[in-house]
């Protein structure tokens, strides 16, 4: 049928469908990242993100209204950020819903109007925008959108269609924009993503496609599968509520409810849906839950359930008792005075979050790049660190958007992103850390300072490609630098040894190499010993890693 404007319900599911797609795809994307590492998450990220808002969008309630399935969207994928083509993707959904929010339907002008904030809203989240990528494809669909609107097209599936025809035509030419994807012979992988989201819309729109059922789309389900414990009676009671908001509840005081609720009991759900908020969970003090949720407006269907006994009860806010209080008092009263400067590191390898924490870093997130957190990740470790100003070391160049974003989404601490690519270069930022200097020093210091550092990453090869005038072989041996491959072959050796010699200049005075979790200590140590060979007058550090990927991340410095 023709269509000429979608309401809320509709959009949900037009959402729903896009999200589907990507998730469908998303292999397909992995595989077109530039370098032929094995942990290529293009895809994965993309998904991951889109999908923390589509489980927002599916638990959503009948009537279903704009303003709170924008909500859904914006906030949903604004946490569940991963990668930068993540963070990209949420802040294009976060310019989107700024402006449908306010309106009942959708038209073609509204739409067109909605493209254009996205575009908008994603290139400024983007220091340097690049072009050849995921933002080159945004616009000229919004471009398209636009010139479309003003002929006067009015018809939505005529709209979509020809505006995901161009998506796919600005797609094709990615490569002459970025020469790097021209070598490498595939198009952008974050601009192939966004081109999924719109296929998938399209196709739900047109009744080419009609399921979008989620496994998550059910919350009873969810709460179901998560919480095995209730046949173990781990907690004592099962609560649930719902709060009408009479305070605001954005996306920060939302993340740190929920880690409230988790320091209390286990299996939560905390669902909010426009100006109510559905909480469920497991807990052995129901008080303390509901007293929490009084903060933030006035509770009903308060329902508390003693697992122990298997009998269901109503309970009234007033009812719980006075120790429930004088617990959550106790807790606050024990806290600790809050220490000037706190640090975070992404790591991945039980070695590297060692070195991490004996250099003095507070809260590790396991992760990096076959990994990427999540923007919430990060938030919920900022929570778990009592300090006034907090560094986070990324260690990983596509991590930085999402501590950026969740720097961005920060109220009552103060949150520092340096800029770390590397493990290496996150533990010169701490090394070089002064207990006596101002924050504003420190970070100066620490920006000085990892631009010293080169590193050498040493993995393999999942394809054949051609990359930086190197070809390269499935299963060769790869050492990727920080602007590109180093070395190649088939002899892990002979590439470590390539790939040192190609970071090495005349000031450098420090090879530090840290071996993963597929080599052992005495090849590591073979190894070192080569290299301190070859360069007697450096030192040449060793020390166990044990990430997973990667046989061997080196610095030189």
């Amino acid at each position: 049928m023709a269509y000429q404007e979608i309401d809320a319900k509709l959009f949900s599911q037009l959402f729903l469908a896009a999200a589907k797609n990507l998730e469908r795809n998303k292999e397909v994307i992995n595989e077109l990242n530039v370098f032929p590492v094995p942990d290529g998450d293009t895809g994965t990220n993309m998904t991951m993100t889109i999908m923390s808002a589509a489980k927002e969008v599916a638990a959503l309630q009948e009537p279903i209204k704009m303003e709170a399935l924008c909500k859904a969207i914006s906030g949903g994928s604004l946490r569940g950020a991963r990668g930068n083509s993540g963070v990209i993707l949420s802040q294009l959904f976060r310019g989107f819903t700024k402006v449908i929010k306010t309106y009942d339907k959708l038209s073609v002008a509204t739409i067109t109007e909605s493209c254009e904030k996205a575009v908008e809203t994603a290139y400024k989240a983007v220091m340097k925008p690049m072009e050849g990528t995921i933002l080159t494809v945004a616009r000229g669909m919004s471009e398209k959108a636009r010139e479309l609107c003003d002929e006067g097209v009015t018809d939505l599936e005529e709209y979509v269609s020809k505006i995901l025809e161009h998506g796919r035509y600005v797609l094709d030419q990615t490569p002459e924009l970025l020469p790097v994807l021209k070598q490498a012979g595939v198009v952008d992988s974050g601009g192939r993503g966004l081109v999924e989201v719109i296929s998938g819309a399209y196709a739900f729109l047109t009744g080419k496609e009609t399921d979008i059922s989620l496994d998550t789309a059910e919350p009873a389900k969810v709460v179901q599968e998560e919480m095995p414990a209730v046949k173990e009676h781990t907690f004592q009671y099962e609560t649930e509520y719902v709060i009408s908001l009479s305070k605001p509840f954005n996306i920060k005081i939302e993340s740190d409810f929920k880690n409230y609720l988790d320091s209390i009991g286990g299996s939560v759900l905390c669902i909010h849906d426009g100006e109510k908020v559905r909480v469920k969970l497991m807990t052995d003090d129901p008080g303390l839950t509901i007293q929490k949720g009084l903060k933030f407006g006035q509770l009903s269907q308060i329902l508390v359930r003693n697992l122990t006994l298997d009998d269901n009860m109503e309970a009234g806010a007033k009812n719980h008792n006075n120790d429930s209080k004088n617990s959550d008092e106790s807790k606050a009263s024990s806290k600790e005075p809050a220490k000037k400067i706190g640090f975070i590191a992404v790591s991945a390898g039980e070695g590297l979050s060692e070195i991490f924490k004996s250099i003095g870093v507070d809260y590790i997130i396991e992760g990096g790049q076959t990994m990427n957190p999540s923007t919430a990740d990060i938030l919920d470790a900022v929570d778990k660190v009592n300090a006034e100003n907090i560094f986070v070391l990324p260690n990983n160049k596509n991590i930085i958007m999402a501590a950026r974003q969740a720097a961005e989404l920060m109220t009552d601490k103060n949150l520092l992103v340096i800029p770390t690519k590397t493990i290496p270069q996150g533990i010169t930022a701490v090394i070089n850390y002064m207990e006596d200097s101002s924050v504003d020093e420190n970070e100066e210091t620490m920006l000085r300072e990892i631009g010293k550092v080169k590193t050498g990453q040493i993995t393999y090869a999942v394809r054949d490609t051609m990359i930086d005038g190197k070809e390269i072989k499935k299963d060769d041996f790869m050492g990727v630098g920080d602007k590109g491959i180093l070395a190649n072959g088939t002899d892990l050796t002979k590439v470590v040894l390539e790939s040192v010699e190609a970071m090495m200049g005349e000031e450098s005075e420090l090879i530090s190499i840290y071996y993963g979790a597929d080599i052992t200590e005495d090849d590591a140590e073979a190894t070192r010993k080569l290299l301190a060979d070859k360069y007697s007058g450096l030192d040449v550090e060793l020390q166990c890693g044990g990430q997973p990927i990667y046989y061997y991340l080196i610095s030189v410095e």
